[in-house]
């Protein structure tokens, strides 16, 4: 797979252009700091056209969706399934009734956990995730092998924070059932090699998930190309709203799957006796969905995909240059994550210094990271520490942000060692 989205014929973006439509990015916090918001990895902030998107279907199309016999339910009916074409055209799946609306990742991936739990695992099977892995990507799989008798097993990294390819494959075997992996870690930064993953787990005639969490806004994801059995992420790491993910499945794994909760939408017909499921994708949406948030979900990939890509991406890419070189200068800091074939995050610690001391001091200089295990225990267990800082770029972060950042994290630094 490629490792830089790609633009398309006649696109332009202007990095200051691409800001200006981000309405919060022009707060002033308390104290007259002006917002520089660094936090991006847990999630993005929203262009008008969403925000507008989302009070466009509440002031004039509200209504439940597929039933309706009036007007405004086939307005927002159109609506949300027009959202599904856009996400199934924005990752390269050429059916639309492969994409699922969840809630998020984390739902994505329990809904796969427990229906292969049910379908599919049996005791004895193993589950292989590796070590860098968020917890949405673990405790499902562990209740699932709990429910299967199926063990988890873990395929190492490297100190350098990659996947130790050498240890993935000793681990793949005949009883490989399921390899589920992420993307991109969201606490080191790390890019696996999804595709060589996908290949080598599917040869030993494993399932494969791929959580695109951090994915979605910093790869061209083509799922068809990928070959993945099943990929997730979730709206708001893309300009989207909360409350809104997809689960991308291959056409035989999704039909073989167990619907994942039962109720209105998913059925084709019930009676007392019993009841027949409804086709794909309505058999895993059950009840009234998050009409709203699909709706400003498919606003957000609409917006995301008539940019320049490639010049977003190259910004993105001198944003991360900066933060490593200047984050070099710093005596005592310690870097986690691969230097090379890493997405625009910096993931540290700095001898002496809290990781929530530093994060506090910087907000009030305005300056918001996040701090903390990352929903990544076992991965900061690992490197024996107990979480880290993190600053995390998208292409509406300027490059004199980043220097604000270091020279705050600078001052930061000199009140803690005082």
């Amino acid at each position: 797979m490629p490792t830089s989205v790609q633009s398309q014929p006649g696109q332009t973006t202007a990095p200051a252009v691409f800001r200006s439509v981000f309405p919060i990015l022009k707060t002033v916090l308390a104290g007259g700091k002006p917002l520089i918001y660094l936090d991006n990895a847990a999630t993005s902030q929203k262009p008008q056209q969403v925000i507008d998107a989302l009070t466009d279907y509440y002031s004039h199309s509200n209504s439940n969706i597929h039933r309706g016999a009036h007007q405004l339910a086939a307005r927002a009916t159109d609506a949300y399934e027009g959202a599904r074409k856009t996400v199934a055209d924005f990752i390269g799946c050429s059916d639309p009734a492969l994409i699922n609306f969840t809630s998020g990742t984390t739902q994505g991936i329990n809904l796969v956990a427990s229906g292969l739990a049910k379908s599919w695992l049996q005791p004895g099977d193993e589950v292989l995730i590796s070590a860098m892995e968020h917890h949405a990507n673990i405790v499902p799989w562990q209740m699932a092998c709990q429910a299967s008798g199926a063990v988890l097993r873990i395929a190492p990294i490297t100190e350098q924070g990659e996947l130790d390819l050498e240890g993935f494959r000793q681990l793949l075997g005949t009883r490989t059932k399921v390899v589920s992996m992420v993307w991109i870690s969201n606490a080191l930064g790390t890019i696996n090699p999804v595709q060589r993953i996908v290949q080598e787990a599917q040869a030993v005639g494993a399932q494969v998930l791929i959580d695109a969490a951090q994915a979605i806004v910093h790869e061209n994801i083509d799922v068809e190309a990928l070959g993945a059995d099943y990929l997730v992420f979730s709206g708001h790491k893309v300009y989207g709203p909360t409350g809104i993910g997809i689960l991308y499945g291959r056409r035989e794994r999704m039909e073989a799957l167990p619907p994942y909760q039962g109720g209105g939408e998913m059925i084709r017909e019930v009676r007392f006796e019993g009841s027949t499921y409804n086709d794909l994708p309505y058999k895993f949406e059950a009840g009234t969905p998050n009409i709203a948030g699909g709706i400003g979900l498919g606003a957000a990939l609409d917006f995301f995909a008539a940019q320049d890509r490639t010049a977003l991406a190259r910004h993105e890419h001198a944003l991360l240059e900066r933060a490593l070189d200047g984050l070099d200068q710093i005596d005592g800091l310690k870097l986690y994550g691969p230097r090379q074939g890493r997405s625009s995050l910096v993931s540290f610690t700095v001898h002496g210094a809290h990781a929530y001391d530093i994060g506090v001091l910087l907000d009030q200089q305005g300056i918001a990271v996040r701090t903390g295990h990352h929903c990544c225990q076992p991965l900061m267990r690992h490197y024996g520490i107990e979480g880290t800082c993190r600053a995390s770029f998208l292409p509406y972060n300027t490059l004199a942000e980043v220097d604000q950042f270091l020279r705050a994290l600078d001052r930061a630094l000199a009140v803690l060692r005082a």
